[in-house]
């Protein structure tokens, strides 16, 4: 059996969680493969909104089994917040969670390193959630991270004390704006909440699985255009969240991978700061906010608006072998008169087809106009039901990405999906 992927196409926010949710009944397993808690994946269903940041989207699925893996990195205090909820929504949370013992921790001085390199960047800083996963991330390629295994170790407060102790050394002269013994407090408690898990070998765990003929869905966070090689540097993530980490993320092989969902938004939104070629800075770019909702499930800052840019999106399909699109957030584009989707760019004078290496200097985009649709669509169930513009919307993309477009969702509710 081979291992599905389900990942953003945009700069994250695209609708990952509640697509997630909606699928997990086909699925066996279900498995986070890279990112941190800088993500937030919200999902929507008995009139109850739920917001996961460590744990897998399928943890509400009673038939699914869920696997944090090694690419991740985990802090656990925001971990254990969020069992604690999850408990409290009545979900078996320690009979269907195992962790990847190879998972990095994010240390209390982690979020410290986030916070004195950010302010360092001043005017050029990047727009980190400050969660300590870009300095976390670094000790692991450093080869001087704890990992969870870590935990179950005798001389663990050692290692957490030297780790801890090149961090403060490397802070030497910069005020720290933190209460650390009471950060590393419950940190602490939030080990002793990791500890009540089942902590396993990830790549032999979903391996077994797959040899099983178990249907297993890997979760990607964050969004394509985020991810550290390709996406638009410096302005990215701290991990790869392309299709090609789910191998590295889990430990399944290449050769194993068998659909790849991208899922977009109707438009494109973007959190913090970065080149963003379609952002709409004007009132137009405030209504989509508003009527979307955009503002981050993690941090809460009003995410940028603007039209979809589909040198982007083939751009993004491209690089992780898309089989399958979703389109989540049509309704918002209700009672639109024109639509406007970017399908070329001007970069230093000349018409490409292409993402550019330097998106932030210099990139324009040329639009091709589309009739907008009228009405309320968030209580349509069937596609036969669509505005003819909506599906005439759907046509143009899938002509120019060459991908079809299988689900299309109307609303942020578990029930607003579908499937074409």
């Amino acid at each position: 059996m081979n291992m599905d992927v389900l990942l953003g196409l945009q700069w994250g926010d695209e609708g990952k969680g509640k697509i997630v949710d909606v699928l997990t009944p086909d699925y066996e397993y279900v498995a986070r493969f890279q990112g941190g808690p800088n993500a937030g994946h919200t999902l929507e269903f008995e009139n109850q909104k739920h917001v996961l940041h460590l744990i897998p989207s399928g943890i509400f699925n009673p038939g699914s089994k869920n696997l944090i893996g090694n690419g991740v990195v985990i802090d656990p205090h925001i971990f254990s917040k969020e069992i604690d909820n999850l408990v409290e929504a009545g979900v078996d949370v320690f009979n269907k969670l195992v962790i990847s013992k190879k998972a990095h921790l994010i240390l209390p001085t982690h979020r410290v390193l986030d916070a004195a390199q950010e302010k360092a960047k001043g005017s050029l800083k990047i727009g980190s959630t400050l969660r300590g996963i870009g300095p976390a991330y670094t000790d692991k390629v450093a080869r001087q991270g704890l990992r969870v295994g870590d935990i179950e170790l005798d001389d663990f407060q050692e290692k957490y004390q030297a780790l801890r102790d090149i961090h403060l050394n490397g802070l030497a002269g910069i005020k720290v704006e933190l209460n650390l013994e009471e950060v590393e407090r419950m940190w602490f408690a939030g080990i002793e909440v990791l500890k009540k898990f089942k902590l396993v070998d990830g790549e032999y765990y979903i391996n077994e699985a797959l040899e099983n003929n178990s249907k297993v869905l890997a979760e990607g966070a964050q969004g394509t255009l985020l991810d550290i090689e390709f996406g638009s540097y410096p302005f990215v993530t701290s991990s790869n969240t392309v299709c090609a980490a789910a191998s590295t993320g889990l430990g399944v092989a290449p050769t194993k991978i068998g659909e790849v969902y991208g899922i977009f938004k109707a438009y494109c939104t973007r959190v913090g700061s970065g080149p963003f070629p379609t952002e709409l800075e004007d009132e137009f770019g405030q209504q989509l906010r508003d009527q979307g909702n955009e503002y981050g499930s993690t941090t809460g800052r009003p995410r940028r608006c603007g039209w979809l840019d589909l040198i982007a999106l083939r751009y993004s399909v491209m690089l992780n072998g898309v089989t399958k699109l979703i389109m989540t957030k049509a309704d918002v584009l209700s009672n639109v008169k024109t639509i406007k989707v970017a399908t070329s760019y001007v970069v230093n004078g000349q018409i490409t087809d292409q993402f550019p290496f330097d998106t932030i200097s210099g990139c324009q985009p040329v639009y091709t106009e589309l009739p907008g649709w009228e009405g309320d669509i968030s209580d349509v169930k069937d596609k036969e039901d669509f505005p003819r513009e909506l599906s005439d919307y759907i046509k143009f993309i899938e002509k120019f990405i060459k991908v079809p477009i299988a689900i299309v969702s109307v609303s942020p509710d578990r029930e607003a999906t579908i499937f074409i």
